[in-house]
């Protein structure tokens, strides 16, 4: 049985595969052949076909911010006045090239984009949104709300479960 998802068939080796690199990235395919029962070779024919898919998108590591000099994390709401795409490219591309911007996203509800921001100190923040908003008479306004504790933090996805 395979799942159909966005024009690439996922099967349960495939799925078993993908939460085994979501736990570990590092894992060798000669460990992960072992736990799903396929050759390595195999394991390494499935992870190709899944990174040129774009099922895999990258591997990385979750540091902690504080051992790497940005303690402050910050979730940042913006409101834009003109949802117009040609008026929001500007924002995104000055974001997308922001490395203490960890994620953002367009969103539904009181703001339109939700961003997750790691900085060093208040100072740091204070430049990071006027090089970010100050000039763009599209944003209406941004909110900030510091964040007291992580209580989860991950890029982990729930798989489906497909019967055997």
């Amino acid at each position: 049985m395979s799942l159909f998802n966005a024009h690439f068939q996922l099967d349960q080796f495939d799925i078993q595969i993908l939460a085994m690199l979501q736990r570990d990235s590092h894992l060798s395919q000669r460990v992960i052949a072992e736990q799903v029962s396929l050759s390595a070779p195999a394991v390494q024919r499935r992870i190709k076909r899944l990174e040129e898919a774009g099922v895999i998108q990258a591997y990385v590591a979750l540091l902690e911010p504080s051992k790497v000099g940005a303690p402050m994390l910050l979730m940042i709401e913006v409101q834009i006045h003109n949802e117009k795409q040609a008026l929001l490219a500007p924002l995104e591309s000055r974001i997308a090239r922001e490395a203490a911007v960890q994620q953002c996203y367009f969103i539904t509800g009181q703001a339109d984009y939700l961003l997750v921001v790691a900085v060093a100190t208040m100072e740091e923040y204070m430049a990071l949104t006027q090089r970010l908003f100050e000039a763009d008479e599209n944003v209406k306004r941004f909110t900030s709300s510091v964040v007291l504790r992580r209580v989860k933090v991950g890029l982990s996805l729930p798989l489906p479960t497909l019967g055997r």
